[in-house]
Formats: structure tokens, sequence, C-alpha cells
């Protein structure tokens, strides 16, 4: 199964279409916030399943603020993050998915990407692929994985 992780898009789509024809096909996008009004959009030119969240920037959309499934084994929470603090730590974040039996956290506002398994929890932002903010700047997003086994592997990718 392959799953692209996508957040803060901020409605500038080019560099997720590109992603979407560069990796596809996928089973499954999952989107983390600030799409700002390309949900509809976002759906269609996936043509998989499409899991999004609202961010801090999603004014009047019927988004969820997260939620919480299953992917294969692991019990997955999307967020944009902004809720729980991210900016400044992760420890509000790690304590939520500890409280909740969470397997995998996905998060997204910072706009860098992040990827650390932490007793394990495997905590994850992709950045972004419109404002990207760490070094180099180069626009971000995660492929996860799960073989054969169950097992779930994380690669974050840029762009250019």
């Amino acid at each position: 199964m392959k799953i692209l992780i996508v957040s803060d898009t901020h409605r500038h789509d080019a560099n997720l279409v590109t992603v979407i024809n560069k990796v596809s096909p996928i089973d499954r996008l999952i989107h983390l916030g600030d799409a700002e009004g390309s949900e509809d959009y976002i759906r269609q030119i996936a043509e998989c399943p499409v899991n999004i969240v609202s961010g801090n920037n999603d004014f009047f959309c019927d988004l969820p603020r997260e939620e919480e499934f299953m992917i294969g084994k692991y019990r997955v929470m999307i967020t944009h993050g902004h809720y729980y603090y991210v900016s400044l730590d992760m420890q509000e974040i790690k304590r939520q998915a500890v409280t909740r039996g969470i397997d995998i956290v996905m998060f997204g506002h910072t706009h860098k990407p992040y990827l650390e398994k932490d007793g394990g929890i495997t905590i994850l932002n992709p950045g972004s692929l419109s404002y990207p903010r760490q070094e180099g700047h180069k626009p971000s997003y995660i492929i996860m994985d799960v073989d054969r086994d169950g097992e779930a592997h994380f690669t974050v990718n840029y762009l250019g």
C-alpha cells in the first residue's frame, strides 16, 4: 500500500499535481490541512481515497479538525497540529498519541518536514508543498509504504 502524505498547499496546487503524477499510482492521499478551499479539487485529482483535515487557514469549511482511523495494523491520528502547539515542541502531540493509543501521528502547520520514532509512536510532518520553511526551502512530502508483512516505512521526499 502506498500513501501520499502532504500538507500546507495553501490553494497553490501545482506542486501537488506534479507529485501525484510523479508517484502515482497511490492507494490513499492524506492532506494535513491548509488546503484553503482546494479540497474538492484535491479529491478529484487524487483518484483514490482522500483524508483531509482543517488547518488554521481553512476558514468556513466543513473539514474535520482531526481524524483517527486504521491503516493496516496501525492506529493513525491526523491533525493540522496547531491545537497541539507543534510550533513549540512535540510534547503535547506525543502525550495525545500515548493517551489515545495512537501508533502514527501525522501533522502539518510548521511547513518543515519531521520524522521521529519515539517509544513505538511514529510522529511525522511532510512539510509544505507550497511554502517550505526548512533549510533549502524545497517543497516536501512523505510517502508511507506498507509492505507485504504489514510494516510501515516512511520516506521524506523533496521537489526540485
